[in-house]
């Protein structure tokens, strides 16, 4: 598929009337199960609608927090079926004694740090449940943690103005592949972090 081709595909999508709900749907999801974070959609919105930038962000924010409610009761109500399924599913059993330790150590704090990071925010909803971190630092630490990053990217594309949307315009394959790349070498690192550790 040619640049432009895949510009007009993303271009055709984000002026969809339901694209902020889509955006919503995805956030709830990568909260609780989704592998896709909601940053894929959330920056193409806001580089193709700026106006609509900080809506954008808003939506993400209140989905990416109330699918981290629904992780946190999942880990509280369901921690031997559903909580560990999802563990297990991405492979992290052997990692969840030392989230256990981070969570004695920096308490609630850590969601703020996991909420504004490449981790997996799945990993830290479903275990605050788990360890009964105090759910009300926990909401708060997911709206601010998860707030802060949606709206520094909102707010950093709705800077950047038109000139941006022309530049993305005309690199937005190798942006993609760039993009790509990226979340690879994330999860890798992230791999590489909890072996060492």
């Amino acid at each position: 598929m040619s640049s432009k081709a895949l510009y007009e595909k993303v271009s055709s999508f984000a002026t969809n009337k339901n694209a902020g709900w889509y955006l919503f749907a995805i956030a709830f999801a990568e909260s609780t199960f989704f592998p896709i974070p909601p940053d894929v959609l959330l920056i193409p919105l806001c580089i193709l609608l700026p106006t609509k930038a900080f809506r954008f962000a808003l939506m993400a924010t209140l989905g990416s927090a109330l699918g981290g409610v629904v992780g946190y009761f999942i880990g509280a109500m369901f921690q031997d079926t559903i909580g560990m399924g999802i563990i297990n599913f991405y492979s992290l059993q052997e990692y969840y004694e030392k989230i256990q330790q981070w969570y004695q150590n920096y308490d609630v704090l850590i969601v703020g740090v996991a909420g504004f990071s490449p981790i997996p925010y799945k990993i830290f909803t479903i275990t605050s449940g788990m360890f009964d971190i105090n759910f009300a630092g926990f909401v708060a630490m997911s709206v601010i943690s998860r707030g802060a990053r949606f709206y520094l990217i909102s707010w950093v594309l709705w800077r950047g103005g038109p000139e941006l949307k022309v530049w993305v315009e005309r690199n937005l394959y190798p942006l993609t592949m760039l993009a790509g790349v990226a979340i690879i070498l994330a999860v890798v690192a992230w791999q590489l972090l909890a072996v060492t550790n």
